[in-house]
């Protein structure tokens, strides 16, 4: 059997349907918008993207293993909890994260001046340097459910190396 490589890469996808009166948090922070992202947790689809590309790097379950979303515990939960459990994993396995790079998809909320803030918050979850995190936006040019402005979906991809 071939030696493991020095480093793995995973990828992450999550999408949330969006809901007038919900909060919208994006890579933990806080995002003014008259929608937010429906889910069981805080439903932060961001971080929740990051959890799994990270997780996958490392060949674990994703993150509705260690979280169900029929589990009353993880009802309203911060999903920062779910990003940090998700390095804590790999790190026992002897990987630490290198860097993440994220596209959020959606027509709504705009995110452009909220990007140096989500790329500080994720970088201090992951125990990084805001350098190794990107953070893009765009849109679903009016396309399908996403287009239409009733849905985000968040890519991530995320580089692990032996610690």
């Amino acid at each position: 059997m071939p030696a493991t490589p020095p480093f793995r890469i995973g990828l992450g996808y999550d999408i949330h349907p969006l809901v007038a009166g919900r909060a919208c948090i994006l890579g933990g922070v806080p995002i003014p918008s008259e929608v937010g992202p429906q889910g069981h947790s805080d439903a932060d689809v961001l971080l929740h993207a990051v959890a799994d590309a990270i997780f996958g790097a490392a060949g674990l379950p994703d993150i509705g293993h260690y979280f169900p979303n029929n589990d009353p515990a993880c009802k309203g939960m911060n999903s920062a909890l779910i990003v940090q459990k998700a390095v804590a994993e790999v790190a026992k396995l002897g990987w630490q994260v290198g860097n993440v790079d994220v596209v959020l998809i959606g027509e709504k909320p705009k995110i452009m001046a909220h990007v140096v803030a989500i790329r500080t918050s994720v970088a201090s979850l992951l125990q990084v340097d805001p350098a190794q995190v990107g953070i893009k936006a765009t849109t679903n040019e009016g396309m399908d459910s996403v287009g239409a402005g009733k849905a985000l979906v968040v890519q991530a991809v995320c580089l692990l190396f032996r610690a």
